[in-house]
């Protein structure tokens, strides 16, 4: 199938709706609703929760040698 073929409205839209069944719109409206400083003070705190997931498994790993 040739891309042009592929790419009709009807099936772009088929697409389009699938990968919406796995959104969870709540989460997307709650986040909306902080200020732009409260978002990026989630994402800080969520980097230095993943940072200290990282240190953890590096530790996990070097104390099984």
């Amino acid at each position: 199938m040739k891309t042009s073929e592929r790419d009709t409205p009807e099936n772009l839209e088929a697409i389009i709706e699938a990968y919406k069944r796995g959104i969870d719109l709540s989460l997307l409206r709650e986040s909306l609703k902080l200020t732009v400083e409260q978002r990026f003070d989630r994402l800080m705190r969520l980097q230095r929760f993943a940072e200290e997931l990282r240190r953890a498994g590096r530790r996990a790993a070097h104390d099984r040698l």
